[in-house]
């Protein structure tokens, strides 16, 4: 029997498995107009539209220099500390680089993680967004935190998707997101970058066209419809699913020109344009990460900027570092401005960190021994320090965290119990992360 149609002996399973699903692909949904409304209808009898809780993952692509942003090393040899000098913030006994004033203010604000370990030396996104290394993700289809979010929670506002990705398509493929993989497909992200986002503008079908299909729908089951009080009700969640992919609700949210000219003003807005073969430096869509967490989006995840920076590892840092500063202090504001501090847990890291020793080059290579991360909101302590380095910040000295562990702090600030296992497409129970990850008590 079809699970797609909701027959009375199936009810019970139907608004378990349902509510877990997330917005599926536009256009699978506008071709079938099926799944959808069964997902509104199961949200609609659990009673959804509760606050709900969200995590926005800043994703550095290339490895940002810990040493030089917020571990810095001013006591070490010349060859060590580099260039940059620390400076105080709003936290006594916490330092920063002085090329980050922005978040140095907003400190208390926020959380670093000085000693992050058990990355492996990979530039890809996969370790940050499934926390497994990218060979075993891909091989055993390990589900990215969006995929997760989405079977486990599903929407959370009718017309808003689970997660959304705003990864754009990087040119070394490996910083590219995966999806849900074995969750299956209709639990990925909605890609909403460049063509992506032109197909939930119904580019490629017209409204009216859309709207044909479900006539013909329609009339297909009009006889079915009269005797079957399934198929009536069944005719309003059609409906809703019909309003997801013509509502305007997440095209808004990533429609940045209509926040107030100040509020641009604040976070900067950087460019579009890709970076080396990494992410664009963007600002705006750090705002879009907020916008849409405020429209009913369960996870964000954003690709910001690149940091591989093997040589001229100083002059790109002072290029592109005060662009960093103000897109990131800006978002760290509004979750706290606008209440969102208890419900959003913003994340930003990198796969790896980079070298103690400066190279020939003026650059700093890949060092995956230890790395830093910067956390806020998600109702957690801030204004601390977890973990530190070593004299030439190459190792973890005391308090290593596992860069899982990091992971499974996110999942629980989202509700979620990354121990437990989840079932795939294939209803094989499967785990979230790897055994022995748990929230860093410090945090939760």
């Amino acid at each position: 029997m079809s699970r797609m149609l909701i027959w009375n002996s199936e009810k019970t399973r139907a608004r378990e498995d349902f509510t877990r699903r997330s917005f599926l692909s536009v256009g699978s949904v506008a071709l079938a107009g099926l799944t959808l409304p069964n997902l509104l209808r199961a949200e609609q009898l659990q009673g959804g539209g509760s606050t709900h809780r969200s995590i926005i993952m800043v994703y550095l692509s290339g490895g940002i220099a810990h040493q030089d942003t917020v571990d810095l090393k001013p006591n070490a040899p010349a060859d060590v500390r580099g260039e940059f000098s620390p400076i105080s913030t709003a936290v006594p006994g916490i330092q920063i680089s002085e090329h980050l004033p922005r978040l140095a203010k907003v400190m208390d604000r926020l959380i670093v993680l000085r000693s992050i370990v058990g990355l492996r030396d990979e530039h890809t996104s996969w370790q940050n967004l499934t926390g497994y290394p990218m060979d075993n993700a891909r091989r055993d289809g390990r589900p990215n935190v969006g995929g997760v979010v989405s079977n486990l929670q599903g929407l959370a506002k009718p017309l808003a998707p689970a997660a959304v990705d705003l990864f754009p398509t990087m040119k070394h493929t490996p910083y590219n997101s995966g999806g849900a993989g074995v969750l299956g497909r209709q639990f990925d992200p909605v890609k909403a970058d460049g063509a992506r986002l032109n197909v939930m503008k119904l580019k490629d079908i017209s409204k009216s066209r859309l709207l044909d299909r479900k006539k013909l729908l329609d009339a297909l089951s009009a006889k079915r419809r009269e005797s079957d009080a399934e198929f009536r009700a069944f005719d309003t969640y059609q409906q809703q699913a019909i309003d997801v992919l013509t509502s305007s609700k997440v095209i808004e949210a990533l429609d940045v020109e209509r926040e107030e000219s100040q509020t641009l003003e604040r976070y900067g807005r950087g460019s579009s344009k890709h970076l080396g073969d990494g992410a664009p430096l963007w600002n705006d869509q750090l705002l879009m990460a907020r916008r849409l967490v405020e429209a009913g989006v369960r996870c964000v995840t954003v690709a910001y900027g690149f940091w591989d920076t093997h040589g001229n590892n100083f002059g790109h840092l002072k290029t592109h570092l005060p662009t960093f500063d103000q897109g990131l202090s800006a978002l760290v504001e509004d979750l706290y401005q606008r209440g969102l501090d208890q419900h959003v847990t913003l994340l930003v890291w990198g796969e790896f960190g980079r070298t103690p020793k400066i190279n020939s080059k003026a650059g700093r290579d890949h060092w995956a021994r230890v790395n830093s991360a910067l956390l806020a909101g998600g109702g957690m302590p801030t204004g601390q320090v977890i973990g530190s380095t070593d004299a030439q910040a190459g190792e973890a000295k005391d308090r290593p965290i596992d860069y899982r562990d990091v992971l499974a702090t996110v999942y629980h600030n989202l509700g979620i119990d990354s121990s437990v296992l989840i079932r795939d497409r294939s209803e094989i129970p499967i785990p979230i992360l790897p055994a022995g990850s748990r929230p860093i008590p410090e945090l939760v």
